[in-house]
């Protein structure tokens, strides 16, 4: 039995250089895992079963911070919005050098929870994005989709089959989670202080 691809951005093109100096591949001796993005000098927003950073990235021209979404709404069903990864792009299971790139419209969670999609799986901390061809997987998990330059979700890409359209992309939507990331991020902040 052939293992699952970790996930691929399919039907992608490369990102240009520097132009989402957000994003992180977050390794395990070496090999990408999963993606991330960072919301602050040392804290990378991911999956839970993805690596911390052990240290401060040094932000500049090109590392830099991503703000994320802090309301509670949804975003609009057609609204197109951009999500990258390192995740293997062919079912073969060939990973990318570099970071790859789609766009994809988001759907409304009626549409995403109908019977013959995801069938009433999709909670109001989730949303969806159209699958048909170009699409995320598992490779791409913990990275950031991207509306309107904020990061309004985490690529949650389960066991699903990338790139049918009857199965679209599922995301953890941020703004709920919000008040947490910040009290994690401040109570933690205060303990480097103490001596």
């Amino acid at each position: 039995v052939l293992p699952q691809p970790r996930g691929r951005i399919l039907g992608g093109r490369e990102a240009r250089p520097h132009l989402r100096p957000h994003m992180a591949s977050l390794q395990l001796d070496g090999e990408h895992i999963c993606g991330g993005f960072l919301i602050a000098e040392q804290w990378v927003l991911t999956l839970p079963h993805c690596p911390q950073l052990e240290e401060k990235a040094e932000l500049n021209e090109h590392v830099q911070v991503l703000p994320f979404q802090r309301e509670q709404r949804d975003v609009a069903a057609g609204t197109v919005c951009e999500v990258a990864g390192w995740g293997t792009v062919t079912h073969s299971g060939r990973r990318p050098d570099r970071l790859q790139q789609v766009e994809r419209p988001v759907l409304s969670r009626d549409e995403c929870n109908h019977r013959t999609r995801h069938d009433h799986s999709i909670t109001p901390n989730m949303m969806c994005t159209d699958s048909r061809k170009r699409d995320t997987c598992k490779g791409d998990s913990g990275g950031p989709l991207v509306c309107n330059g904020v990061a309004e979700a985490v690529v949650t890409a389960g066991s699903r089959v990338c790139g049918n359209y009857k199965k679209p992309g599922i995301y953890t939507r941020i703004a709920p989670y919000a008040a947490w990331i910040d009290r994690v991020m401040g109570a933690l902040s205060g303990q480097e202080d103490t001596p």
